[in-house]
């Protein structure tokens, strides 16, 4: 047993950064002589909240010494607040500060989940030797295409009521918005004065719509090689981070600078965002076993890494992941799993594929040559977003696992179905669809979506991607289409773990929107932030010998 400490604490402590800005931290100390190991939490969302207050303080109860530092223009710290530009360099500060101090025995982990993840990213390269280990929750590593722009496509929802919320100095209450009314206005670029307030730095990523030197500045992605220190990564399958963290963990074991850092671990559940509140997400119920202690999962990782105390974590496997279906918990080795068959699903119709009700297919049988499949994408009557990994405000555009089947009714919305399963599938990691289609347009969207269907007809998400065609080869250099000319796409799918169980079936749907998660592409090829016009696309998705549309599904033998 640990010997629990009284605590002791400063609040409001300025710490000086190279630019003469003083950040504000509380800090809570065991009432015991110490040096400590630090617990730094670095926070745009106010460190004076119950919550926070409640874990600094059972930290300094555990023999830590635990920081709480509101980040550069957030509440108690000066200077001005810009998501994401300033938090390598003050977070590397902060670690130099904390690490001279008389209390501090100069080992430091980081802790905290979405913002306060990607601060411990950011700073992590920046090489400070007081830095022993991270422990980030929910977060990407490369913001353009993690956060704002997957596959190229805007992500509407999180990025307009996250920077809602935070564009100002404290919290901005975001609950009387009519939401439905500004995620529909026009043009894009002012979307944030129709929702009620100006964001420079909302102004600034649609400025910054492909890769250059702006996103490569808050990039981890090419930096891997520059961090010394481990990291705990957290996740939720129905998390749009789900799969960044996964490739968070890989990349930090296959190049990170120490062998320390080749002993990062990772933890997937079946939550959303907020990770382990309840064990039920949208209609699913996951049982008792869904709900873990990430504190506790946590706190044993610091005790390894800060304390010296190995419980035997260091011999456990490395990454552990809740599979669906079977509500069971798995532990591995690796991501994807050594044993995955990859099989390839092709689809298959007689040319009506719209609706669950058509005659859309799916086998692992090549196409010979079949009839296309064909529907009106109309950016005025977009399909609606029915969960999923949405962010960061359920209330507002619900998130987790959902009955698909009001989407599925559209006639813009291609289904492609199995046959019922003779025995269990075993699906887990990454998925991806490859499109051979064709749009009347210069610009367009393609979506995907992974279905679990019950012998009942319900039909549950399990995960989803879309690529914007401007930017099928890439975020850096975006092109138009032909009109009329059939293109490959490849559409991320994301990352599950789920048995299809004997009798259900597995269904790939295909359109070309999901919205609000998304914006609506307006199919016309103009400037997305500027253009106003819409118009309604012919769209035509391929199966056929030399267009072999598919689903690639990573089977884990059982």
């Amino acid at each position: 047993m640990h010997p629990t400490f009284g605590v002791r604490y400063a609040l409001d402590v300025k710490m000086p950064m190279r630019d003469g800005v003083q950040l504000s931290g509380d800090i809570y100390l065991p009432d015991s002589p110490g040096p400590f190991p630090t617990v730094l939490i670095r926070t745009p969302y106010d460190n004076n909240t119950p919550e926070t207050i409640a874990s600094a303080r059972a930290f300094a109860q555990d023999g830590y010494a635990c920081v709480v530092q509101d980040v550069r223009g957030r509440w108690d710290s000066d200077g001005t607040y810009y998501p994401f530009h300033n938090e390598a360099a003050d977070g590397f500060d902060t670690h130099e500060w904390i690490g001279r101090q008389p209390w501090s025995n100069g080992r430091i982990g980081m802790s905290g989940p979405s913002y306060l993840a990607l601060v411990q990213w950011l700073s992590a390269p920046q090489g400070s030797n007081y830095l022993t280990c991270l422990a980030p929750r929910v977060v990407c590593a490369e913001f353009l295409g993690g956060l704002v722009r997957p596959g190229g496509a805007l992500q509407l929802t999180t990025a307009l009521t996250w920077g809602m919320r935070t564009n100002a100095r404290t919290a901005q209450s975001i609950a009387f918005h009519n939401w439905t009314e500004a995620f529909h206005s026009l043009p894009i670029v002012d979307l944030d004065l129709q929702a009620g307030r100006r964001l420079d730095f909302w102004r600034d990523w649609l400025d910054h719509d492909r890769y250059d030197d702006y996103w490569e500045e808050v990039s981890v992605s090419h930096r891997w090689h520059e961090i010394r220190v481990p990291a705990l990564t957290m996740g939720g399958w129905y998390d749009l981070y789900a799969a960044d963290t996964l490739e968070n963990f890989n990349n930090l074991r296959r190049f990170g600078a120490t062998p320390e850092a080749r002993q990062s671990r990772a933890i997937v559940g079946p939550w959303p965002h907020r990770l382990a509140e309840s064990t039920r997400l949208g209609d699913v119920d996951f049982g008792v076993d869904s709900l873990v202690s990430l504190t506790q999962i946590e706190r044993r990782w610091f005790n390894l890494w800060l304390k010296g105390e190995d419980d035997g974590l260091s011999e456990e496997p490395p990454l552990r992941l809740f599979t669906m279906g079977v509500n069971e918990w798995r532990d591995e080795h690796e991501w994807p799993l050594a044993r995955t068959d990859w099989q390839t699903w092709y689809l298959h119709s007689d040319g009506n594929a719209n609706t669950a009700g058509g005659d859309g297919a799916l086998t692992t049988m090549a196409p010979a040559e079949e009839p296309p499949d064909r529907y009106v994408y109309d950016p005025r009557l977009p399909v609606q977003t029915l969960g999923g990994t949405t962010c960061c405000t359920p209330e507002i555009v619900a998130w987790g696992p959902y009955d698909q089947r009001p989407v599925e009714a559209r006639a813009d919305v291609l289904c492609y179905t199995s046959e019922p399963l003779p025995a269990d599938l075993d699906v887990t990691g990454p998925i991806t669809a490859v499109l051979f289609a064709a749009t009347d347009g210069r610009d367009t969207d393609w979506t995907a979506k992974l279905v679990d269907v019950s012998p009942s007809g319900y039909a549950m998400n399990l995960c989803d991607g879309i690529v914007r065609a401007r930017y099928r080869d890439g975020m850096a250099e975006p092109s138009l289409l032909e009109p009329g000319k059939v293109y490959r796409y490849e559409i991320d799918v994301g990352v599950t773990s789920n048995v299809f169980r004997a009798g259900h079936r597995i269904r790939l749907e295909i359109s070309s929107s999901n919205f609000p998660c998304y914006d609506r592409n307006l199919n016309t090829g103009n400037d997305l932030a500027s253009d106003a016009e819409m118009r309604a696309a012919s769209q035509t998705v391929l199966h056929a010998h030399i267009y072999p549309s598919h689903l690639r599904l990573p089977v884990i033998p059982t």
